[in-house]
């Protein structure tokens, strides 16, 4: 039976959300806090109680937007401490997804919160706490990017991404089979997957090396085909470009 916190601000949702758990016959208790420094004083007392112990939490649904400690910045906290209760992220917000499992949450559920879906969370805690080591069925992967798409999280392999995009605040990854729009700059996408074969060719653009079929030279202008479609390459990169794919294996 786990032992469950509730984190949110908002009453009604908290209400709302210790209702269901406590309507989950896996939850043997459930408590709630209304932001995050009373939950981190009530972590603290888990985590000297013990895992054993009479005050311990084995899992904390946790909501993000909240007024001065957000829940990112309480799961940030709890990375810090040797044996952390495990964290579900529970918000409104589809923009945080990354950030989240970054920080190894078990799962990520938006609101407004359907008894299924949340049911399926507390089923992915049970089995991480029942399993040893401890460890998130979604620790971060470097060969894959976690995506939201209608309240459900995917995991893309970055080997099958061959272009993308930006789009303001957010970047739009590409594959065979779609695309994907992630609110992370396009900057940050070139720092983390330059050593993975992505470049830059245009401030609208990175590329997968793997996936260029084509280098094109048409009237001064360069231009790349990656899948089915063609690519313009600003100046500025056409020449670093033209110089890795030569030396592409």
């Amino acid at each position: 039976m786990l032992r469950a916190l509730a984190v949110d601000d908002e009453r009604p949702s908290l209400e709302e959300l210790l209702y269901l758990l406590n309507a989950d016959p896996r939850i043997g208790s459930a408590e709630g806090a209304g932001d995050a420094t009373e939950a981190l004083r009530r972590i603290n007392r888990a985590l000297q109680s013990g895992p054993d112990g009479p005050e311990a939490i084995d899992v904390v649904f946790l909501d993000i937007n909240m007024p001065g400690l957000d829940g990112l910045d309480l799961a940030r906290l709890l990375t810090g401490f040797a044996l952390p209760p495990l964290v579900v992220f529970v918000t409104a917000h589809e923009d945080f997804a990354v950030q989240a499992f970054d920080l190894k949450a078990v799962d990520y559920v938006l609101k407004p919160v359907r008894k299924e879906r949340l049911a399926e969370a507390v089923r992915r805690a049970a089995e991480l706490r029942d399993s040893a080591p401890r460890i998130p069925v979604h620790e971060p992967d470097p060969d894959q990017i976690p995506v939201e798409l209608g309240g459900v999280t995917r995991f893309v392999p970055v080997d099958d991404i061959t272009h993308v995009e930006a789009q303001g605040d957010y970047a739009r990854l590409h594959t065979d089979r779609g695309s994907h729009l992630v609110r992370i700059p396009l900057s940050t996408l070139e720092e983390r997957w330059r050593g993975r074969g992505f470049v830059r060719i245009h401030r609208r653009h990175l590329v997968a090396l793997r996936h260029v079929g084509e280098l094109r030279l048409d009237a001064g202008t360069v231009s790349v085909v990656v899948g089915a479609e063609e690519l313009q390459v600003s100046r500025r990169h056409a020449r670093e470009l033209r110089d890795l794919l030569m030396r592409r294996p």
